[in-house]
């Protein structure tokens, strides 16, 4: 498949903090930010509202999908491919949160990877993963607008075998798996060769050459830096490593 953006290092979405301005601070190390993740429906924005009563960091717009035009709007000077992570509770928000991705040639990300409990409650995030149908139908639901579709998801989850999900998510018509390999780095290599049609993202403790060199070894197309993404030091080093594993082959 076309690349989905270069250089092939992502900032991976930080709930409430990774917004536009965030994507533009770090855009010059950065092929790709994943902006979110924001919940699009009532009851995960009510999960949100729980969270942030615990003072954990959501974004909570009166209008999820004008504050998704609005900040991809405000970063379409960046030379970033912007991306959105989103959670839902049913398809339908999903899709008109990818038609406004498809508009600004923007990807729109499933959210199949918090764990937090609040979210699994309302059937968000993880529980996903071990509900292999309804994920499929979320895909399935944002790749009929036209956008570009990845999905985040976890390593580790009991009874989730991330091969079968990751062929089942390729069959639904996902472009990109963003892993977040929870120290489990060999699952890159299973999903890689579960799904080969997919550009897979490799996430969790990527900080530097040795990490880089490992998730690209084991068969990623990228990485993903998480908490440092707001860290320029970290992100040149990242970007400098993919670039020299890249270069070497």
């Amino acid at each position: 498949m076309t690349d989905p953006f270069s250089p092939r290092v992502a900032l991976a979405s930080l709930s409430g903090d990774a917004d536009a301005a965030w994507a533009r601070r770090g855009a010059p190390h950065a092929g790709a930010a994943f902006l979110g993740g924001i919940a699009l429906d009532e009851p995960s924005r009510e999960a949100a509202r729980d969270l942030v009563a615990r003072d954990r960091n959501e974004f909570l717009p009166a209008d999820p999908l004008e504050w998704i035009d609005e900040q991809l709007r405000s970063i379409a000077d960046v030379d970033v491919r912007a991306g959105v992570n989103v959670r839902a509770t049913g398809p339908e928000p999903i899709a008109d949160a990818a038609r406004a991705c498809a508009e600004h040639d923007a990807v729109l990300e499933v959210n199949a990877h918090c764990r937090q409990d609040e979210l699994c409650a309302v059937g968000c995030g993880e529980t996903l993963l071990a509900d292999t149908d309804r994920l499929r139908e979320y895909v399935a639901a944002a790749s009929a607008t036209g956008a570009t579709v990845s999905v985040k998801v976890r390593a580790g989850v009991d009874g989730v075998d991330l091969s079968a999900t990751a062929r089942a998510v390729a069959d639904a018509g996902a472009d990109v798996l963003h892993v977040d390999a929870m120290d489990s780095e060999p699952v890159v290599a299973s999903v890689v060769d579960a799904a080969p049609s997919l550009f897979v993202v490799a996430n969790n403790e990527v900080r530097d050459r040795e990490s880089v060199r490992e998730y690209l070894a084991y068969g990623a197309d990228a990485v993903s830096v998480g908490r440092p993404s707001t860290d320029p030091v970290v992100l040149e080093r990242v970007a400098d490593a993919v670039a020299a594993v890249r270069a070497s082959r």
